[in-house]
């Protein structure tokens, strides 16, 4: 479990960090063991524009904004591996999509049993994932997707913990 300490610091380096106008408010700073995913909130495009145009609207405010501070986010990016010891993913929020530019795909070992490999075979051959790893990949986005008020609750609940534990006696004292 990552602190909510550490996450406020990092949300503080980088709201300060960022430059003026990329973002309508602070970014959203999100962490786990290995990445840093920052998501910045870009303007609302304007009101009235028909259903069919502001989609494509917000394609391209996304897509420039992704070419137009590549450099920037790169050096930024580069400053906080460095201070963090984590890598860092970017991406943006517009009209109710959002688009992560860059994120880590990181290697998770798991053991199954046959009726558990069999489900994943299945969204194999029906052609709903590519291999096993992106089938698993999949069902845990589906259960994500699906379960959003039951994780969040559960993080909530590891996060209070994480306070206690850290209020307590040092045990390596």
């Amino acid at each position: 479990m990552v602190s909510d300490d550490m996450t406020a610091q990092m949300r503080g380096w980088f709201t300060g960090r960022l430059p003026q106008g990329w973002f309508t408010g602070p970014p959203q700073v999100t962490r786990d063991r290995e990445e840093i995913a920052i998501v910045g909130t870009l303007p609302e495009p304007p009101a009235g524009v028909e259903e069919v145009e502001r989609g494509a609207l917000i394609d391209g405010l996304i897509g420039r904004f992704r070419e137009e501070t590549r450099e920037r986010r790169i050096e930024i990016a580069k400053e906080a591996e460095h201070k963090f010891r984590q890598k860092v993913s970017w991406g943006v929020a517009c009209g109710g999509e959002t688009v992560m530019f860059t994120t880590l795909s990181v290697p998770v070992m798991t053991r199954l049993r046959q009726s558990e490999r069999q489900v994943l075979d299945t969204l194999v051959a029906a052609g709903v994932a590519r291999s096993r790893s992106d089938a698993l990949a999949w069902c845990v986005r589906l259960v994500g997707r699906n379960t959003d008020t039951w994780l969040g609750e559960l993080r909530d609940a590891l996060q209070h913990v994480d306070r206690v534990r850290s209020a307590g006696p040092d045990v390596n004292a």
